[in-house]
């Protein structure tokens, strides 16, 4: 047996196995977003099966090459495939409650391919030729916990950020490809040469067809190119408005961010409508400073040259996406690479820079607002970086009748910082709707002078009505 062969075949499974948790991470952001409550259950999930697999590795008593190999050739189509974008996205179309879709992408993907990796280090140990146990079983672990080390970093550092979500599954199935493949070349292995390379050559083309976005179209014709980060999908759609004008659909996470038409005026988003209006007509601003959380089509700004914009985004991306395939022209404002919470927090505490307005329009999912957003240190923050009676613009995402608990909340929770702020809700008609805070930086909070509740027992409306309209 090649003296190297054990360590690189280790090497692969710990790169691909930890590449696979990272991926299924990403993969699960469009759909359900990257909270605590997702990433926590699916770390678990996937230690789970791990460990199962470390214990039905270490019940193998024989033919060990044998064993990963088949391994790594059923986790390579696991993995190319379960991962794959139409197979993800189809999942999530299609599958509904969405914690139903959830499970079996984890418990029929992720988890089986866990198990099955998982057996590699206790399986090939038995063939390493040591004198003791415990420098044989360390040996095993360093190259694995090198594997994952490397995986984690370079899928999420690198391959994510340069060539997408997608490069980063074909590159992890590729690699468990040439690992079963060189197992199988092994002297210790007897194979049927041509018909093993015949099954690899078919896995291989499958993989690279389903997660190259040039291939893939061709494939299943899809009808637009998706363009892969680490942290979102972006595509752009052309559709039209309820009377029949064209327009472009600018979508993250297969959920429409902005809206753009070609026409004089330019159509957008019902929401862009009603924040421009409120900056423009409302508030009057001209020669004002506005920070913009949450850049996604970098409409609010278009051919706006009254005031001066500084959108912040956590995608490095998303500017010449946005510019080259749904603007057509260059972005009108500056553009800071950042995650809204650290910007804000790091220009309250070091920074002099303040603006007249702050707009947060920030999603990780199709409603899902990252939850270090929602917090009352958050819009703490957003309060420290406006100017004296700057106004606070939030565009949320909640059930159109704010009913919900998590509805009731946010919204208590931005109260409780600027006070009583005014709330607009467009698509009233719809589950879902867009839902306009404004608030005024010169308000008090409420969390130190909590709102009474008016009874039959204890009624002073008429009083607090009185005191409310004397100075008027």
């Amino acid at each position: 047996m090649p003296p190297l062969l054990i360590p690189v075949v280790v090497f692969i499974e710990g790169f691909c196995s930890l590449g696979a948790e990272i991926i299924a991470l990403r993969r699960l952001v469009p759909h359900i977003g990257s909270s605590i409550v997702v990433t926590a259950p699916t770390i678990g999930f996937f230690l789970l099966a791990l460990a199962l697999g470390y214990a039905a590795g270490a019940k193998i008593n024989d033919r060990y090459l044998q064993v990963v190999a088949r391994n790594f050739l059923i986790s390579a189509l696991l993995l190319g495939i379960g991962f794959s974008t139409p197979f993800v996205n189809g999942l999530f179309a299609h599958i509904e409650p969405v914690w139903l879709a959830y499970t079996l992408l984890i418990g029929g993907i992720l988890c089986p391919l866990a198990w099955l990796l998982g057996q590699t280090v206790p399986a090939l140990t038995n063939l390493m030729q040591t004198r003791r146990t415990g420098e044989a079983s360390g040996m095993a672990l360093y190259w694995s916990t090198l594997g994952s080390f490397l995986g984690s970093l370079g899928l999420s550092v690198l391959v994510m950020q340069w060539l997408g979500i997608s490069a980063a599954v074909a590159l992890c199935a590729l690699f468990l490809l040439i690992g079963a493949l060189r197992l199988q070349r092994a002297p210790e292995v007897s194979t049927r040469g041509w018909q093993v390379l015949a099954v690899f050559l078919a896995a291989t083309l499958l993989i690279i067809g389903l997660n190259v976005p040039l291939l893939r179209g061709q494939l299943l014709n899809e009808p637009q190119e998706v363009t892969e980060t680490a942290y979102a999908d972006y595509s752009v759609i052309p559709t039209q408005t309820a009377d029949g004008e064209p327009v472009r659909a600018f979508k993250v996470n297969s959920s429409t961010a902005s809206l753009i038409s070609d026409g004089s005026p330019p159509r957008y988003a019902r929401y862009i409508d009603y924040l421009r209006q409120t900056l423009l007509k409302d508030l009057k601003l001209k020669n004002s400073d506005i920070l913009v959380l949450g850049a996604g089509g970098f409409t609010l700004s278009h051919r706006e040259p009254l005031n001066r914009y500084t959108f912040v985004d956590i995608d490095p991306k998303i500017q010449t996406i946005a510019e080259q395939q749904f603007l057509h022209e260059p972005i009108r404002g500056k553009f800071v690479v950042d995650d809204a919470r650290h910007f804000v927090t790091n220009t309250a505490k070091h920074s002099g820079d303040r603006f007249d307005v702050v707009v947060v329009d920030v999603y990780s999912s199709h409603h899902n607002i990252p939850s270090h957003l929602v917090t009352r240190e958050f819009w703490h923050d957003t309060r420290q970086v406006l100017r004296p009676n700057g106004v606070l613009l939030a565009n949320l995402i909640l059930d159109s009748k704010l009913q919900s608990d998590y509805a009731r909340n946010v919204l208590a929770t931005i109260e409780s910082v600027y006070g009583r702020c005014a709330i607009e809700v467009l698509h009233k008609d719809r589950p879902l709707a867009n839902v306009e805070v404004l608030c005024q930086n010169g308000g008090s909070s409420l969390s130190s002078k909590p709102a009474k509740h008016y009874t039959d027992e204890k009624n002073a409306a008429d009083i607090d009505h009185a005191r409310a309209n004397a100075g008027r």
